[in-house]
């Protein structure tokens, strides 16, 4: 063989070999969630789980995964929506779980995050209610969040959206750090101290049931707040994105009665500078038979994950839908 021939034919083995690895060069996509205790790390999970492909897997058609080609998806524990919305836009992460109050606060920059708007965030999909648990030791009871005035509380972690909503609440009835002892703590963290006699309550807003609830409500045992009309009410005024709803009797061992408290919508957060095509396919994975039968399967919650509300509050919210979702539901006729 000639050496020109040599030379052609190592260029078209070297061109082939590229190729090669650019099609196996995995995308990998980082989801920020919440607490390891909480509803968001689950959640992340199957969500992570059903829109990936990683190179070289099987086939969806022949038992593999059905995600998006190529795709690894990787679901983080962080400190929940504050973070995550932050981290999305500053290009951190490629996506997260936050709920709908604060996402629409950090895209505007209004309140807390006045004059620090994040124009980048956008959303894919409205996920699931997320439900304030006002958790109280086992036989405790308060009339209202001015009863709180004094009492050590656990207020949830700093950058979560829970934080930023009860801080809201509880001004309202006239509570504040400056009168009460206030714990910045995540679930799993509430619930030791409040087993362990260090905390007269704590907040943390999640959809139930919550693991580390789960777990305190089977041992030292605990009881849940329930809400007033007038309460939920006067939160929704002040919250307009949380609405009433209701954790029912039996969730949670020992809380035999219905509990009515406010609740938040939980969304999948990306940015605006995620590409098109990759999103418009993660949208598609996410509402495939595949993914559904992951969320019917894992967490309680991932039932309530649904196509049919996934626009559910988006429009009112004020936050664009990501070009690439907004593709698919055009695509499947959910926008005109």
């Amino acid at each position: 063989m000639s050496f020109t021939k040599k030379m052609a034919v190592a260029a078209i083995a070297t061109l082939l070999s590229a190729s090669l690895a650019a099609a196996q060069s995995p995308t990998f996509f980082r989801i920020g969630t919440g607490g390891a205790g909480g509803t968001y790390f689950p959640i992340g999970g199957t969500i992570a789980n059903g829109i990936s492909a990683p190179p070289g897997a099987r086939p969806c058609d022949k038992g593999g995964q059905c995600g998006v080609p190529g795709l690894i998806a990787i679901a983080q524990s962080t400190t929940a929506s504050v973070f995550n919305n932050a981290a999305v836009q500053n290009g951190e992460l490629e996506a997260g779980l936050a709920a709908a109050d604060v996402t629409r606060s950090m895209y505007l920059g209004e309140g807390k995050f006045k004059g620090k708007p994040h124009p980048n965030l956008r959303i894919i999909a409205n996920l699931f209610p997320e439900d304030l648990h006002l958790v109280l030791p086992k036989g405790g009871s308060i009339n209202d969040l001015g009863d709180l005035e004094g009492k050590r509380v656990g207020i949830a972690q700093a950058g979560s959206g829970t934080q930023v909503a009860v801080l809201q609440m509880l001004e309202a009835w006239g509570v504040n750090r400056d009168n009460m002892d206030e714990a910045e703590l995540n679930n799993s963290q509430s619930a030791e101290r409040l087993a362990d006699g260090q905390l007269d309550g704590y907040f943390y807003a999640a959809g139930w049931p919550v693991a580390a609830m789960v777990q305190l409500a089977s041992t030292k045992g605990m009881d849940l707040h329930s809400f007033t009309e007038a309460d939920l009410a006067k939160i929704n005024e002040i919250i307009p994105a949380y609405i009433p709803s209701k954790i029912p009797a039996g969730v949670y061992e020992g809380v035999d009665y219905d509990v009515n408290t406010p609740a938040v919508s939980a969304m999948l957060v990306v940015s605006a500078e995620q590409d098109e095509e990759l999103i418009y396919g993660i949208t598609k994975a996410l509402w495939n038979s595949n993914t559904r039968k992951l969320l019917d399967n894992g967490h309680a919650k991932g039932k309530q994950i649904t196509v049919e509300s996934s626009l559910d509050g988006v429009e009112a919210l004020g936050v664009p839908l990501h070009a690439g979702a907004e593709r698919f539901y055009r695509e499947i006729g959910m926008i005109d």
